[in-house]
């Protein structure tokens, strides 16, 4: 793979011009330029073939670019001892039905190249994290799509990766599982792991993502920390009791606010800014039954950036 310059030393991930094209030119990537701060939980998302197992794919090697410059943990993509800590759990990934899940850990383990003397002590410390203790004597066969996911977890994990790439994390796991899932990935940023994520449930993602990037037809739309890109100010709905005092309607026509017969709307930066309408109500003899915030959700960012990238107009919110 072609190669830039060096990374800051406070990135995981620093790649730019990333493409593939397959056969009958198919453009899966028509290049990606990313930076992934270490230590962080990454979210790639994006709709069905948008190019992100590919991505994945390039980056641990396990398919080869069209074009590719940058650096993975300060290396170039690609350096083999840099391999060596990269985890890595694929989408529908597969293991052999004889092996029990047990040996599918052991068997990474050797693969990634972990010492004999530390694999025993390494795979019972992962089968207990992600809950697969007593199953562990079972064969694949028998295991439930969750099962198996759980087990491509700690596999990924075996080799105690700088970075870990996991695509679809959850695919067939309940909601405890996820749950469980979260709370792994939180701690894996505890201990000041990088985790780059790929997945289509935008509400889990929304609960432990640092930046997320929104990929679609191989291209980035948005990429930041979620807080920046969640740039709407948040509005504010107010229920009131009875009717309107003709003094109250005047006060809200005045400062340009939404009235409806159920409720009034205040888009509003800060907390405080709301302060003001409902002193103002208050004062105008209205009777406030109830307070609610809405601000902008990953989906709502997500939904906006796909049909903006289609030139189709973004409907607005059912209140």
């Amino acid at each position: 793979m072609a190669t830039g310059s060096d990374s800051s030393d406070e990135l995981a991930l620093d790649i730019s011009g990333v493409r593939k094209t397959y056969r009958g030119n198919v453009e899966a990537l028509k290049g990606i330029s990313l930076k992934v701060p270490k230590g962080c939980i990454f979210g790639l998302l994006g709709p069905n073939g948008a190019g992100k197992s590919t991505l994945i794919k390039i980056l641990t090697t396990l398919i080869r670019p069209s074009a590719c410059e940058g650096t993975m943990l300060g290396s170039p993509v690609g350096t083999r001892r840099i391999l060596k800590q990269v985890g890595l759990l694929a989408e529908h990934a597969q293991f052999p039905d004889y092996l029990t899940g047990r040996q599918v850990v052991e068997f990474s383990a050797g693969m990634s190249g972990v010492p004999v003397s530390v694999t025993r002590k390494r795979t019972d410390e992962l089968l207990e994290l992600v809950s697969m203790s007593d199953d562990q004597r079972r064969k694949i066969s028998g295991y439930s799509k969750g099962m198996k996911q759980r087990i491509g977890l700690a596999q990924a994990l075996v080799n105690d990766p700088a970075i870990v790439f996991l695509d679809e994390p959850t695919d067939g796991v309940d909601p405890t599982g996820r749950r469980e899932f979260r709370d792994i990935i939180k701690r894996l940023k505890h201990e000041g792991k990088t985790v780059f994520v790929n997945t289509h449930i935008l509400a889990e993602l929304e609960l432990i993502a640092d930046r997320v990037a929104i990929l679609s037809e191989g291209r980035i739309l948005k990429e930041g920390a979620l807080a920046d890109l969640k740039k709407k100010d948040p509005s504010y709905e107010i229920s009131y009791e009875g009717t309107l005092p003709d003094a109250a309607r005047d006060f809200l026509m005045g400062a340009g606010i939404a009235i409806s017969t159920e409720n009034i709307e205040v888009v509003a930066s800060q907390p405080e800014d709301i302060q003001s309408v409902i002193d103002g109500l208050r004062a105008n003899k209205v009777v406030i039954s109830g307070l609610k915030r809405d601000s902008q959700s990953l989906e709502d960012l997500f939904i906006e950036a796909i049909d903006s990238s289609q030139g189709q107009p973004t409907p607005p919110p059912i209140k």
